[in-house]
């Protein structure tokens, strides 16, 4: 006994089975979040950024801050921009330049606070100095720069360590506390007290 030959029709609803399959399998396939806009607890980012660079002015027009980051993004439903990263260039009122880099970033409260975290790094390097911390804060419009982990500031040959750490740029003056230590070797070009 030999079985009927499928027919046209039979043909064409396998045909349609199987596209629709392909179809279902694809259509679950895009609703995987993408590795550009992935999702977490402050949502999915409005926009990012690839190769960024941002610049702030003061009130009188002068750029006091610009970033540059190989890549940005920004959540909506806290209003942060993280960068990864980031590097700045800080002006203070006189022009002088300080320098900044982390790992990671954040900019919050409409870009005036700069959050940098991991092996974050403050430079002046006018007076040659250094601060090294887990993470450093900068507030733009007060020119205030802080740390509540542990910093190490250097000027060679001295160095000093301090669990935390301010610093005004516009008045050009810092601050080490709590628990500070510090190594400061005599000038070699002084005389020797006799």
């Amino acid at each position: 006994m030999r079985l009927p030959r499928p027919g046209f029709r039979t043909w064409l609803l396998l045909l349609l089975l199987v596209l629709g399959g392909g179809l279902a399998l694809l259509d679950q396939r895009d609703d995987a979040p993408s590795p550009a806009a992935p999702q977490g607890e402050t949502g999915e980012p409005d926009y990012y950024l690839e190769d960024a660079r941002l610049t702030r002015f003061d009130a009188q027009g002068r750029p006091h801050q610009r970033l540059t980051t190989p890549r940005l993004e920004h959540t909506p439903i806290d209003d942060v921009t993280r960068l990864t990263t980031p590097h700045a260039e800080l002006r203070d009122r006189e022009g002088r330049q300080w320098l900044a880099d982390a790992q990671r970033g954040r900019l919050e409260n409409g870009g005036n606070l700069l959050t940098l975290e991991g092996q974050a790094v403050l430079t002046a390097p006018a007076q040659r100095w250094r601060l090294e911390t887990e993470r450093l804060h900068y507030e733009a419009d007060a020119g205030h720069a802080w740390s509540d982990t542990p910093a190490r500031l250097s000027q060679p040959p001295q160095r000093m360590r301090g669990e935390r750490f301010d610093a005004w740029i516009d008045d050009n003056r810092a601050r080490l506390t709590d628990n500070v230590h510090g190594h400061h070797p005599p000038d070699p070009q002084e005389d020797p007290q006799p």
